[in-house]
């Protein structure tokens, strides 16, 4: 979902900023999925990277917590108690709790890196390169339909304008930001369609800044081209 929106609204800037800068519809073709395909690949490449790095923290934590029951377990048994209290349980709830799961390794030290450190331990199916090529194949999946007006609408009408073929991009660009806003809200308490108006007013905004600095670059270029 979030890939998919990174890639929709990325490309979409590139693609006004190109048209702001005075670009052809070719070179508009070659930077949008030129810059689909790398970005994606950089982002998908970076979320496993740090995912990994994050799994390979977490479990080193566990480990020492692992070497600290070996070694002092009545230790971390009183650190479990004094959270438990510190958090609004009676001592003698605490004692008992602790008492009940302390002779149980593996949870206790699972609960100590979560209640103590406050990590979130990886399920035994996270596979963070499987993460990131979901992500690449979102970002680049998203992010090539802001490029469909630029190929499908010339084949439909070979005459038409570059106002017209920027129009095709937008109006499937916007839909495209409405449909994902609207279906991201059933992670939010936000209703459907006041998430999709937010993802269309986002998508306005970053086409209009991309547009407007293209324009002034273009323009910035021609007026100092003969210096």
């Amino acid at each position: 979902m979030f890939g998919g929106l990174d890639g929709i609204l990325t490309s979409f800037a590139v693609v006004t900023g190109a048209v702001g800068g005075g670009l052809s519809p070719q070179a508009i073709l070659i930077l949008g999925f030129s810059g689909a395909i790398a970005e994606g690949l950089a982002m998908g490449l970076g979320d496993a990277l740090s995912a990994r790095a994050e799994q390979e923290y977490v479990q080193r934590e566990r480990q020492r917590e692992l070497f600290e029951y070996d070694s002092y377990r009545k230790g971390e048994e009183a650190e479990m108690v004094e959270l438990y209290v510190s958090r609004g349980m009676s001592r003698e709830d605490a004692e008992t709790v602790v008492a009940l799961i302390a002779p149980h390794r593996s949870f206790f030290v699972d609960i100590m890196t979560q209640e103590e450190l406050g990590l979130t331990l990886p399920e035994e199916d996270d596979n963070p390169w499987k993460d990131g090529a979901v992500t690449t194949a979102s970002f680049v999946v998203f992010g090539s339909l802001p490029l469909l007006g630029y190929v499908a609408f010339p084949a439909l009408f070979p005459r038409s304008s570059e106002s017209a073929l920027l129009a095709a991009a937008a109006s499937v660009t916007l839909a495209a930001l409405f449909l994902l806003g609207a279906i991201k809200s059933a992670f939010s308490p936000k209703a459907w369609y006041r998430a999709g108006a937010e993802m269309v007013a986002i998508g306005g905004v970053v086409a209009l800044i991309a547009y407007w600095i293209g324009n002034f670059t273009n323009a910035y270029e021609e007026a100092h081209k003969g210096e």
